[in-house]
């Protein structure tokens, strides 16, 4: 199988972003672009280009990270002097935004999150009227009134901001009307991990209420310690916890919660290929499930045989919930997801929720009446191996003929039997170095020689 390697994503229009990646706006705290005038103009910008589009509001949530209120005060006074108004969720998932969204009908959601990134890190992402990923369209338009001077309307037209108190509620009954109202997890106990971040006071009580006893922790955000040694990017402490407490499984949630890694009763870790794996295998043996499944570049070639041992077409997309979103729309199918936990529901959610997805995993459970250890049974996983190497030059990687040419040798060396894939990420300065293939020491092997190629080219 050949390498891949995946770019930045150039959208339909041909102009490359000035801006926006893969997931929004997201960089260092005070670091241009994350600085409060550039968040301000943005906020502005958003606004004037809603404005055009008639009356409105837009929603405002954020996760725990200490920046998150000085750009919710940035964002607001843009989107105020563009006349629009505002409606101020706190902290809040980044799945729960897109789904009071639409809801709530409002032209728009922001959300001030860097994801699984740590505190010192912060970003801005939108979300549609219909709760999906703004529009290239939309996200050009964005950019275009970033390049102007910035205005205020009359104080007569000017946005007023207003807090939905009740935001959290809405979105824990939701989470909980997609589970059948036969099914409850009495009996299940279960440690959830919530990463100091938004699902801090949402998690543990989704739940809780639908019978489970759970021990929460990652539950109290100082603004500092988001995603530090907890969550979906580090599951020692969870892992521990499980054992200790003889649980039957764990949740480990990223910082906005929009990422699941799970726990089970084992120590074994769980990944989103695993876990959309148990989603879609349970829905084909019901004769619920509709379509095929989308996955992305990174998913693991074990799952996608897996998937078409099934009988079920699979097919892969770049990395990035918003690009499995826009194949499932296109395609009119309901389930995709990627290793790192994000996994699309679409028949009940617009993105990827954590929790939602423990829920379909759950409910697995319960009508299987196995353990999660014994559902994740079935998946041949082929050994792989994930490099992130930090660079400075952000040309293509491929366009650096030493690199193409160790590409090339360990394509060789797989002999049709792996994969090779490069890709620049498109939150962070890195790229990105992953080979699979039979054979684990290989795997590493070239993994290791590959990385230390792209590092002393671009590093």
């Amino acid at each position: 199988m050949k390498n891949n390697a995946e770019k930045n994503v150039i959208p339909s229009s041909g102009k490359p972003r000035k801006y926006f990646g893969t997931d929004g706006i997201r960089g260092r705290v005070g670091i241009w672009p994350i600085t409060p005038d550039f968040i301000l103009k943005l906020g502005w910008a958003v606004g004037k280009v809603l404005a055009r589009q008639g009356s409105g509001k837009v929603l405002i949530g954020k996760d725990t990270r200490i920046s998150g209120y000085m750009f919710e005060s940035a964002l607001e006074a843009g989107l105020a002097a563009a006349g629009v108004d505002i409606h101020l969720l706190g902290p809040m998932p980044t799945p729960a935004i897109a789904y009071l969204t639409r809801t709530l009908r409002a032209q728009a959601g922001i959300v001030i999150s860097a994801s699984h990134n740590p505190y010192y890190d912060n970003g801005i992402k939108f979300f549609s009227a219909q709760g999906t990923k703004l529009p290239d369209e939309i996200e050009a338009a964005i950019e275009e009134q970033l390049e102007q001077n910035m205005t205020t309307v009359d104080s007569a037209q000017l946005g007023k901001a207003v807090r939905i108190v009740d935001a959290p509620g809405r979105y824990i009954e939701f989470c909980k009307s997609t589970v059948a109202s036969d099914i409850t997890f009495n009996g299940l106990k279960i440690v959830i991990d919530c990463a100091n971040g938004a699902a801090y006071h949402i998690a543990p009580s989704v739940f809780t209420e639908l019978g489970a006893d759970v021990i929460a922790i990652g539950t109290e955000p100082n603004g500092l310690n988001i995603n530090f040694e907890c969550g979906a990017t580090s599951t020692d402490i969870l892992k521990e916890h499980v054992i200790r407490e003889k649980a039957d499984l764990g949740l480990a949630l990223d910082g906005d919660s929009d990422r699941l890694i799970m726990i089970d009763h084992e120590g074994n870790v769980l990944d989103g290929d695993e876990l959309l794996y148990i989603i879609v295998k349970h829905r084909h043996e019901l004769r619920i499930l509709k379509g095929g499944v989308v996955g992305t570049l990174m998913s693991n070639l074990g799952l996608e045989q897996a998937i078409q041992q099934m009988g079920i077409e699979f097919c892969r997309v770049p990395v990035g919930d918003r690009y499995i979103m826009a194949e499932l729309i296109k395609r009119k199918w309901h389930l995709g997801g990627e290793p790192s936990g994000h996994i699309i529901c679409s028949d009940a959610i617009t993105t990827g929720d954590g929790i939602i997805t423990a829920l379909q995993v759950l409910s697995t459970m319960r009508h299987r009446q196995l353990s999660l250890a014994e559902l994740r049974k079935g998946l041949r996983r082929y050994p792989q191996t994930l490099i992130n190497v930090k660079v400075k030059n952000l040309i293509d990687p491929i366009e650096n003929s030493r690199i193409a040419s160790v590409l090339h040798e360990a394509n060789t060396a797989l002999n049709q039997k792996g994969r090779v894939l490069l890709r620049r990420s498109g939150t962070e300065p890195l790229v990105r170095v992953m080979v699979e293939g039979e054979h684990e020491v290989q795997v590493k092997a070239l993994a290791d020689q590959i990385a230390s190629v792209v590092k002393e080219e671009l590093g």
